[in-house]
């Protein structure tokens, strides 16, 4: 018997990293790989990217850098002080790996069935071109999932 994927996909698209200083960790990133130092830009306000952290809309920010490397991106993320998964990660972690992401068809579908498996939401927000969500999957897979759905 054929076992399916909850998420619909067994392609990891991003691994995103919490950094205390993302212009610093771009640069080492870059020299390490040899490769130039991505822009780094601040995701969108709250006005265009609807954030939401545990059901509550928040003002939470952060700077972004990205790093295609091959079939996978690199992200670094940079929170700024508002609450957000982002900041509560730094605050209890440290620095380090946040989430896994996934590209996904019929998010609401797959964020339901992952609450029913004890999977909570955490954060959602849009971006240019479609919409992510961070499902707290840390106790089950010891890692964050983010969803990601592009129109």
């Amino acid at each position: 018997m054929e076992k399916k994927s909850l998420l619909g996909t067994d392609v990891v698209a991003q691994i995103g990293i919490i950094v205390k200083d993302i212009e610093k960790t771009s640069k080492t990133f870059a020299e390490f790989f040899g490769v130039d130092v991505p822009s780094v830009d601040w995701t969108d306000e709250f006005d265009k990217a609807q954030t939401h952290y545990k059901g509550k809309p928040v003002k939470s920010r952060a700077k972004l850098a990205f790093f295609e490397m091959g079939n996978i991106q690199l992200e670094l993320i940079e929170p700024d002080e508002h609450p957000s998964t982002w900041r509560e990660f730094l605050e209890n972690h440290g620095e380090g790996v946040h989430h896994i992401a996934f590209v996904v068809n019929g998010m609401k579908q797959i964020i339901a069935n992952m609450e029913n498996q004890n999977m909570p939401l955490v954060q959602t927000g849009e971006y240019e071109g479609g919409r992510y969500a961070y499902m707290d999957s840390f106790d089950q897979l010891k890692v964050i999932l983010e969803l990601l759905e592009n129109d």
